[in-house]
């Protein structure tokens, strides 16, 4: 399959890479600084803090799917993930990519967003302790970063393609293992954390399974 990986060098964006290149995919990296891409795979240089539409038309061009490990590394990154999620879309609709596969946030089930302003007030997944304290306590001290990844997910909703949005837990840099939980449109019970490695593993199979089309797929250990 020929994939699109955005933020190649992210977190999550390294285990794309690192997966999607072993198993044979023929990957296009799209990255602010290509120096720091761990394989050597053909490289668009962008910025989606101040995106080029030029630059990732001709990224997206011919691809069969997109995946994007896009995400704030800091709390001043916050609204980049919405804003650059909007340019790739832009791009694949002006181009005719259809599939794209994201990273979005737990917390977002239950973060409210302009396309989105009443989600429900508890996740149906959760148990108390995550229900009552985990997720209301990170959801405060997270605020803006969640709201950028729920207003990513409203661009998604509007935009026509055949998109997933894959909502982990915390992110551990523990070793892939492929025995995770997932669940459509909700998160999972006790789950409190996740690799970034399986995180992408999902992604990868996500993009073959119909049933997480149009869809934010709840996935923990």
């Amino acid at each position: 399959m020929k994939l699109t990986i955005f933020a190649a060098t992210g977190g999550i964006g390294r285990q794309l890479l690192d997966q999607a290149v072993t198993a044979g995919h023929d990957v296009t990296a799209v990255v602010r600084h290509p120096a720091r891409l761990t394989r050597d795979v053909p490289a668009v240089t962008a910025d989606l803090a101040a995106p080029d539409p030029a630059a990732l038309r001709a990224a997206v061009e011919g691809a069969d799917a997109v995946l994007s490990g896009l995400g704030p590394r800091s709390r001043a990154d916050a609204g980049i993930t919405a804003a650059g999620t909007r340019a790739v879309v832009d791009a694949m609709r002006a181009t005719g990519v259809r599939r794209i596969v994201v990273v979005s946030a737990a917390p977002v089930s239950v973060t409210p967003s302009p396309g989105r302003p009443n989600p429900p007030r508890r996740d149906p997944g959760e148990g108390p302790v995550l229900r009552y304290v985990g997720t209301p306590l990170v959801r405060l001290a997270l605020r803006r970063h969640y709201t950028d990844l729920a207003v990513m997910e409203d661009v998604l909703r509007d935009s026509g393609l055949e998109w997933t949005a894959v909502r982990p837990p915390r992110l551990t840099d523990r070793p892939l293992t492929g025995a995770y939980r997932t669940a459509i449109g909700q998160n999972l019970p006790h789950g409190l954390t996740i690799s970034r490695a399986d995180v992408a593993h999902f992604m990868l199979r996500a993009l073959e399974d119909p049933g997480t089309v149009r869809q934010a797929v709840g996935i923990a250990d």
